[in-house]
């Protein structure tokens, strides 16, 4: 485990990270650190102490809002995988006029999922349910 000097909110801390690790506990080091500084910023806080719970409570409100996009998008992807293996089992001409009509909104759908869960926007939504 490599052992990390970071700052946040101009001080210094020594953080253990595990190795190949690190580019990722930057960005979250950078996150806490913007996070903190603009409540400090604001002017209506002082204490570094109160100043990171109030950071970790906005944090993890943030984090619940987007468990819950992600499961609503999970969802919605399911009803679409749904209805596509639906489709698919009709006749084929009927499929795949169901399908053409149906591709926005998968796409939609799939591109929201990515946008929720970090990973990059996929092709093709027929392709990838």
């Amino acid at each position: 485990m490599k052992q990390l000097e970071v700052h946040i909110m101009q001080q210094s801390y020594m953080l253990g990270c595990p190795e190949g690790q690190e580019e990722r506990l930057m960005a979250a080091v950078k996150q806490v650190d913007e996070a903190m500084c603009g409540i400090r910023d604001a002017g209506k806080i002082r204490g570094r102490e109160r100043i990171a719970v109030l950071a970790a409570l906005n944090m993890a409100f943030d984090l619940l809002d987007l468990k819950t996009q992600n499961t609503e998008l999970n969802q919605e992807a399911e009803q679409a995988r749904t209805q596509v293996a639906q489709l698919e089992q009709a006749e084929p001409a009927t499929a795949q006029a169901s399908l053409d009509w149906e591709e926005p909104r998968l796409q939609s759908i799939m591109q929201r999922l990515d946008a929720a869960t970090g990973q990059p926007a996929t092709g093709n939504a027929t392709q990838t349910v």
